[in-house]
């Protein structure tokens, strides 16, 4: 991997963070509860685009390519939380919710996978 690859990777990671954010504290706007709806949509979103990346690359033959790996790992780990996931979690259950931690979990995890299906699918498909 040269270093401009690497210096790629950081700038996709720092514009998916910006992205994370900005959609993030959007749609946190929008919910009047105390269940973490900014952080599963940006999940899920991440789901759907990283699904949508790998199943393009995948219909183009192109494992190894550069931009796979800045929209990859740069900007789709950038703007992906899991470890925030995790915190608001954590919290969910510290705050007496169980079941909406139960709830959340389910949610970010199994749908999260069904959209990467998903985006792999149509990216592969059309």
């Amino acid at each position: 991997m040269s270093f401009s690859t690497i210096i790629w990777i950081f700038l996709g990671g720092g514009f998916g963070t910006l992205v994370r954010y900005g959609i993030g504290t959007q749609v946190s706007g929008l919910s009047k509860s105390n269940f973490p709806i900014g952080t599963l949509a940006v999940n899920l979103i991440g789901c759907l685009i990283i699904g949508l990346i790998y199943g393009y690359f995948e219909k183009h033959q192109e494992t190894q390519s550069d931009w796979k790996l800045i929209l990859t790992i740069g900007f789709c780990g950038g703007f992906t939380t899991f470890s925030a996931f995790s915190i608001d979690a954590i919290q969910l259950v510290k705050g007496g919710n169980l079941l909406l931690a139960i709830l959340y979990i389910f949610s970010s995890v199994f749908i999260g996978i069904l959209l990467s299906i998903l985006g792999w699918q149509i990216a592969k498909n059309y």
